[in-house]
């Protein structure tokens, strides 16, 4: 009896698992199909007015799964990872600098087109690029990398595009886009929340079987303004930028963007742009509009970040100043923006000072200049021994040679991801950070690492245009120096040949420009 009973009790849980309705996917309720969605991109400013060029190496790619480790949104227990069948083929971010070379974009790309293809068809593809990447020989490279997408996805995926507000919205790349949206904060502090907005449009759209947006409303500004004037920090950009975020939520709007453009790429697309989509023509035209509008009639009111001057005068008030640390922003040649990374001019300026001659002199932390084979020798000598050898100017070479350096070692380092190794070099009282390979220097932690303490130094120097926000919230004082370098300040002193004109701020007498709403096609009907 007992085993009919048991045989019995099996019998039931095996038919009630057969016949038991299927338990819903999280986050997909009604049990469908999870939507299918690629994930692909490269990002990086470069400037053509800096001699250096970029490698494949610089773009640091992950390929497969490795590729979530760069979303923390995609993380392995987010509510989005469970909403979606995820492909991701290939992301790379390169620190600016100078154009990519045309064998290392094809190579990434081409990379990139073949593990797309491997997993197509897709529903959806989340493009995340910044924008402002230049190529030998190439002019829109986004817009050709979207183009070659295109090819192997097919019109029906819907492609999301996430990008910096530096970056550039080619006509091109608008129609074969279908969702976009860009950083609404300089600094970026709102990188990550614009990418995982641009992922939840996409996953929205798809999800709700809306599909593409029915209008996407495409206005070109001729404004070509450098980040540092632009600067959601202060007026006007504060203002025109907290317009955006209420403009997207209207009703019949998806996502609204600015983009003030990539200042220091001689390419015709380079210019600033408003793109806003939607299902509702009305709204999504005059919101256009209205953010155009506002842009255009600030341009007048951009200015600088903060107080600028020579590198002389930026010197002189640094030393002669009360507040400490004083940050003086070398801002003609930082990697950040696109500039080679290892001008040795402003370094050469600071050494020639009588003030640093003496150890007893006012502290400075430069950073930084690379010098790989001033570090290999700082290695050999080891912390506390004395090294001299030449750094930089190995890209950058137009406004001084390497320059020769001759100090006691601080400190040695191993490992950074840009850097790889970083060396102190103590030379009176200036403590310059040398690296084998170019960095910025954002956070403290860059200079704790060292052993330095730029809480506590008199003068601070960095090759940046607008403090990142840590080193921001340490300044006692601040000023930008209108150094030279690949990124200058001074626009209208580079030699711009091809980007549209007229121009602001090139052409001031210029008319207003038509800002009505250019309707870009779906990328349906390419």
């Amino acid at each position: 009896m007992k085993r009919i009973f048991l045989a019995l009790i099996f019998f039931f849980a095996i038919t009630g698992l057969l016949f038991a309705k299927p338990i819903p996917l999280k986050g997909n309720p009604a049990g469908k199909p999870l939507p299918r969605i690629a994930i692909a991109g490269l990002g990086i400013e470069s400037s053509t007015f800096s001699p250096a060029l970029t490698d494949e190496a610089a773009f640091h790619a992950k390929y497969g799964v490795d590729v979530f480790s760069t979303y923390p949104f995609l993380a392995a227990d987010s509510p989005l990872r469970h909403r979606v069948d995820w492909f991701p083929a290939l992301v790379g971010h390169a620190l600016p600098g100078g154009a990519v070379t045309r064998k290392a974009y094809e190579s990434l790309v081409n990379q990139t087109l073949e593990r797309l293809k491997k997993n197509a068809p897709y529903d959806g593809l989340f493009f995340d690029i910044h924008g402002a990447m230049s190529v030998v020989g190439l002019d829109d490279p986004e817009g050709d990398f979207i183009v070659r997408i295109r090819k192997v996805t097919g019109k029906k995926t819907i492609i999301s595009t996430s990008m910096d507000l530096h970056g550039n919205v080619s006509w091109r790349l608008a129609e074969n886009t279908d969702l976009i949206t860009c950083y609404r904060l300089a600094p970026h502090e709102d990188a990550m929340q614009t990418k995982q907005r641009a992922v939840e449009n996409l996953i929205g759209r798809i999800e709700s079987g809306k599909g593409k947006p029915a209008f996407k409303a495409y206005i070109p500004i001729p404004v070509l303004l450098p980040g540092e004037k632009t600067s959601t920090r202060i007026e006007p950009a504060k203002s025109v930028y907290a317009a955006v975020a209420p403009a997207s939520v209207q009703p019949g709007v998806i996502d609204a963007a600015i983009w003030v453009g990539y200042a220091w790429a001689d390419e015709p697309r380079n210019h600033a742009v408003v793109m806003v989509t939607g299902d509702d023509k009305k709204m999504v035209t005059q919101t256009a509009e209205k953010l155009a509008r506002n842009f255009w009639n600030a341009r007048d009111g951009f200015a600088f970040v903060a107080p600028t001057g020579t590198l002389t005068e930026a010197l002189d008030k640094a030393v002669a100043s009360n507040k400490h640390p004083f940050y003086i922003s070398d801002s003609g040649d930082n990697p950040t923006a696109g500039g080679a990374g290892d001008v040795t001019w402003t370094l050469k300026e600071i050494l020639a000072r009588p003030e640093f001659k003496s150890v007893n002199g006012p502290s400075l932390i430069y950073a930084s200049i690379p010098g790989p084979e001033l570090v290999k020798k700082a290695i050999a000598a080891g912390v506390g021994k004395q090294v001299e050898g030449y750094a930089g100017a190995k890209a950058d070479a137009r406004y001084a040679p390497p320059l020769f350096i001759s100090g006691a070692v601080e400190s040695i380092v191993y490992g950074d991801t840009d850097a790889e190794v970083e060396v102190a070099i103590k030379v009176g009282s200036v403590h310059i950070i040398v690296t084998q390979k170019r960095k910025p220097y954002h956070h403290e932690a860059d200079f704790t690492r060292l052993g330095l303490k730029p809480r506590q130094a008199d003068i601070v120097v960095v090759k940046i245009g607008y403090l990142e926000p840590e080193l921001y919230a340490m300044r006692a004082d601040w000023i930008l120096a209108l150094t030279p370098g690949g990124v200058d300040q001074n626009l209208e002193r580079l030699p711009y040949k091809r980007i549209q004109r007229p121009m602001f701020p090139f052409d001031k007498k210029m008319a207003d420009p038509d800002l009505k709403a250019k309707l870009v096609p779906s990328s349906d009907k390419l």
